[in-house]
């Protein structure tokens, strides 16, 4: 699961849509608020590329190969009290309702945290859930290709990366 730069305000709109929609949130000023979700969307792609450059930087330093990169990250996540993955988003669900708490453009949160984490999950599990659908069409599209042949894995990063140019996942 994935976060896309290009995807924080279709999720912003609709995170803040869905709980006003269903009645779990008032707001002062929708558009406010989805900037207040963007600015923790935002915030959380900023800590993860940090965390990356991080464990890139001790890997060198530690002359460890790049096998190692995904515990390092992990570790330098868990200090820093941060979720990656799955845990990830209960990361961004916690900070959304911190936000909420104290935006001066939410009114009033009617629903349980519970509730309001199940229906923020959902919406960002579909969002960035976009990674095995990208797959699956590249897959299909370099068929005639065997798989974990040079020229396959060439063929896979081009074709994925028009795709995410397609479907403007990779702004910035």
């Amino acid at each position: 699961m994935k976060l896309y730069p290009g995807k924080i305000d279709t999720i912003a709109a609709d995170i803040i849509g869905k709980l006003v929609d269903d009645g779990d949130m008032e707001v002062s000023d929708r558009q406010e608020a989805e900037l207040d979700v963007a600015s923790v969307l935002k915030e959380y792609l900023r800590v993860d590329r940090e965390l990356t450059e991080r464990a890139k930087d001790i890997l060198e330093i530690r002359g460890l190969s790049y096998s190692a990169f995904g515990r390092t990250k992990r570790a330098l996540a868990e200090k820093q009290e941060f979720g990656l993955g799955e845990d990830g988003m209960s990361w961004i669900c916690t900070q959304l309702l911190e936000t909420f708490m104290q935006s001066r453009h939410v009114e009033e949160l009617y629903a349980e945290d519970v509730v309001l984490r199940r229906k923020m999950k959902d919406i960002l599990r579909r969002h960035m859930s976009v990674d095995a659908e990208l797959d699956q069409q590249v897959r299909e599209r370099i068929k005639n290709l065997t798989e974990g042949t040079q020229s396959w894995d060439i063929e896979y990063n081009r074709v994925m990366n028009q795709m995410r140019q397609k479907y403007g996942l990779d702004k910035k």
